[in-house]
């Protein structure tokens, strides 16, 4: 809460609409913060989408057989993303912390199409039995030692045997080729396309997100912005979710998503068939997103 920007205003179906007006300005003139006014459903905005991208994360590096290293380097700043990326995250936050979201969410969202995914991979379970929590038990996805010449180290946990070892270098040519640009879309752009085993990770990272907040409207909120902008500022991810659907294309990403074994909900398409091409776009300085609901563009 000190450093992340984010405030969820949940309200209940007898909250007067003028203390949510209220509280909207107050937490944003006030506490300097993104307010978010969230649905009643379980793990609210932020924590539902984004311990879904580390569930999906999670089991697609035992599948795609990545190390802890290889996963930090691509999910931190190259793709918008905060230092710690995903691992040193979880170690901060307390994978205890992380699996109480998961259960609650795999217990209380039956209905929810990827519910499976938020079942908690073995190599996880096993961490959390053995307290391997992070920071707070001083061993996670990392840990700090001191070596024989006295001086700290930093050792990585191999995800296979849940031993320690010395950090490796992890290098992609995917990432090789981003190092010269600055613009994060354009960067975005270069790692979905990648040839290499980065560019599968991408693919399969940003696909499955998409299709999972396509299906969380009307669930979790009605209005699309407000997932990028609880991601934003909750996670300190520097494009939401809508936002780099829109640097991939819409429509010329949907036929791929689908053949990767994910689905678009039907607003999605109901908004190319509207000639909407994006889910933003900006007119004499003015922001507009796709209101579902009139099925046409309306003030962010």
């Amino acid at each position: 809460p000190r450093y992340l920007r984010l405030l969820e205003l949940i309200p209940s179906p007898k909250t007067d609409p003028l203390v949510i007006d209220f509280l909207e300005d107050y937490g944003k003139r006030f506490l300097g913060k993104t307010t978010v006014v969230c649905k009643d459903s379980p793990a609210f905005i932020a924590n539902r989408v984004g311990v879904y991208s580390i569930m999906a994360l999670f089991h697609n590096v035992a599948e795609m057989g990545l190390t802890v290293e290889e996963v930090d380097k691509l999910t931190g700043p190259v793709m918008g993303r905060p230092k710690s990326a995903t691992f040193r995250t979880c170690d901060v936050v307390g994978l205890d912390t992380l699996v109480h979201v998961a259960n609650g969410v795999k217990d209380n969202c039956k209905d929810d199409e990827e519910n499976d995914l938020f079942e908690i991979p073995d190599y996880v379970s096993k961490m959390v039995e053995q307290n391997m929590l992070g920071s707070k038990t001083k061993q996670g996805f990392y840990k700090k030692v001191k070596g024989d010449d006295g001086k700290s180290k930093i050792l990585t946990l191999d995800l296979n045997t849940l031993e320690y070892r010395d950090k490796k270098r992890s290098k992609f040519p995917t990432l090789e080729l981003t190092k010269s640009i600055d613009d994060l879309k354009e960067r975005t752009k270069v790692l979905a396309a990648g040839k290499d085993k980065a560019g599968e990770f991408y693919r399969k990272s940003f696909f499955g997100l998409f299709a999972y907040v396509s299906n969380r409207i009307p669930e979790i909120t009605d209005v699309l912005y407000k997932i990028d902008d609880a991601l934003e500022a909750g996670f300190a991810w520097e494009m939401g979710p809508f936002k780099t659907w829109d640097v991939l294309g819409v429509e010329n990403t949907i036929p791929e998503i689908e053949k990767a074994g994910f689905k678009v909900d039907d607003w999605v398409k109901d908004m190319i068939t509207a000639g909407c091409d994006s889910f933003y776009k900006v007119e004499n300085g003015t922001k507009y997103f796709y209101d579902i609901q009139s099925k046409t563009y309306a003030v962010v």
